[in-house]
């Protein structure tokens, strides 16, 4: 039975058709069997034609290519370096193929560290220099700092639970991990410091984006309208069904008097389910959280649209690997 939130929210009939999605993936799906050195960013099904994003394939010392992107909009902070992966330049095989960074999911050990330190030496730092988050869906947000390096790669994770992580001390690299969730980066150049969050659904409604703005301005002293701010690639609104109960959740969060269905970020396709819009609603919480419309970089590349590129848990019903988002002080 369609409910009164059901019948407050029309059927978008211009949502894209799966059959026209796969048919983006299968053009797509062969690029993966390109040499990494021939991939492009043309090669990425993108959403708009905004220049936002570059492909950059960085040569390693042993001759290794590694292609990674890069925000043309953090481009311009020599502060510091970042970079999304994808899933080209690694070891691993199979589901994994190829920069699996995920330690967990059945992968060899040795290629998933070899993976890493070939991001990192991409970059211009070490494995040892990484720290990373333990990622389960909360907006716990932790402060870290060069006695931190290694942790979660190198050597064992001390802590649980941590979503976000914040820094301002040179050299100690940030890395967060995906395969649809959104990535979020935070560059505060008035006081040199950076923030690294992952922001799935749960995450996005709880507005992970403001509470790692809040422990920035609480440990260095950020302000959020100095910050330069990055949505990264993740799940588009075309590829991510949600249920009602989950629409429900972001319909109390961000509905407005004017529009009190927040139709804006979520379209209903029948049958109690709905497309959600996660990169506009990261927009508008770092907006309300301060964070100036000019400052905010927003993918246009989504990971569900480009599976042989990149990991998708939908895309690929879980069968994956990890993608990773890095970001440090020089």
């Amino acid at each position: 039975m369609k409910t009164d939130f059901d019948k407050n929210i029309k059927i978008d009939k211009n949502i894209k058709k799966e059959k026209n999605i796969k048919m983006d993936k299968n053009m797509q799906a062969e690029n993966i069997h390109k040499n990494v050195d021939e991939i492009t960013i043309n090669d990425f099904v993108a959403k708009n034609d905004k220049d936002v994003l570059e492909l950059k394939k960085h040569v390693l010392s042993s001759g290794s290519v590694v292609p990674l992107l890069h925000f043309r909009k953090l481009n311009e902070l020599s502060m510091m370096e970042h970079c999304f992966t994808t899933r080209l330049g690694g070891l691993s095989t199979g589901m994994f193929e190829s920069l699996n960074l995920s330690f967990t999911r059945g992968d060899d050990e040795k290629k998933v560290l070899e993976n890493y330190k070939r991001v990192a030496e991409a970059i211009g730092a070490e494995a040892g220099q990484i720290v990373t988050t333990d990622q389960t869906h909360t907006t716990n947000v932790l402060r870290v700092g060069k006695k931190q390096c290694g942790i979660g790669v190198t050597r064992k994770r001390p802590y649980t639970d941590v979503d976000g992580l914040i820094t301002n001390e040179p050299n100690v690299v940030l890395a967060t991990f995906y395969a649809d969730c959104v990535p979020l980066y935070f560059v505060d150049p008035v006081h040199m410091a950076i923030g690294l969050s992952h922001s799935g659904w749960r995450g996005t409604v709880n507005r992970m984006g403001k509470q790692t703005l809040i422990a920035m301005n609480r440990e260095f002293g950020t302000e959020a309208h100095d910050v330069i701010a990055a949505i990264g690639p993740s799940i588009c609104q075309d590829c991510y069904e949600i249920s009602q109960d989950v629409a429900e959740h972001f319909v109390d969060e961000f509905a407005t008097t004017d529009d009190p269905n927040a139709s804006d970020i979520l379209r209903y396709k029948g049958a109690g389910k709905y497309q959600l819009d996660l990169w506009e609603c990261n927009r508008r919480v770092l907006v309300e959280a301060g964070v100036q419309e000019a400052n905010i970089a927003i993918t246009n590349i989504c990971t569900c649209c480009n599976p042989t590129l990149l990991f998708s848990h939908r895309a690929s019903h879980g069968k994956r690997g990890n993608l990773g988002a890095f970001m440090f002080l020089k």
